[in-house]
C-alpha cells in the first residue's frame, strides 16, 4: 500500500511539469516551423512582450534570426530535450539539426502570457568538444 501511495504522490508531481511541457513544446515548434516556411509574420505571434517590444517588427525581428540563429530560420531536425526551471524561469532544451546537418542546442526561455506559453529568450549553448 505504502508503494501505491509513493508512486501516486510521484505521478502527481511529474503531472504540472508535463502540462506545461506539451504547450511549450507545441509553441516552440510552430515558430520554428514558421520560421522554415518563412511566415515571419506567424512566428512574431510566439515571440514574448519582451521580445516584441526589443524588436520592435516582425521583419526586425526576422532579419535578426537569419543572422544571428540561421540553423533556426533554417533548419531539418528539431528534437526537444529536458525542460527545466533554473531560477524561477522555464527552460526547453532542444536539438537543432540544420540544413548542413550541423547540430546545435539552443536554450529556449518560456513564459506564459494572457496568449498562451511564448519565447521570452534564446540562448545557442557551446559546442561540446570544440575548442584548443
Amino acid at each position: 500500500m505504502r508503494l501505491y501511495l509513493y508512486v501516486a504522490a510521484l505521478a502527481g508531481l511529474a503531472l504540472p511539469a508535463l502540462a506545461q511541457e506539451v504547450p511549450i513544446q507545441q509553441t516552440i515548434q510552430q515558430q520554428l516551423d514558421a520560421f522554415n516556411a518563412r511566415d515571419i509574420s506567424k512566428a512574431w505571434t510566439y515571440a514574448s512582450p519582451n521580445i516584441k517590444g526589443v524588436f520592435g517588427t516582425p521583419d526586425q525581428f526576422g532579419e535578426m534570426v537569419e543572422k544571428v540563429y540561421p540553423m533556426v530560420w533554417r533548419h531539418d531536425a528539431v528534437r526537444m530535450l529536458e525542460l527545466r526551471t533554473v531560477a524561477g524561469n522555464l527552460w526547453q532544451r532542444v536539438m537543432i539539426t540544420d540544413a548542413g546537418g550541423r547540430t546545435y542546442l539552443l536554450d529556449y526561455m518560456m513564459v506564459e502570457t494572457p496568449d498562451g506559453w511564448q519565447i521570452n529568450a534564446v540562448q545557442l549553448l557551446p559546442q561540446q568538444g570544440v575548442g584548443a
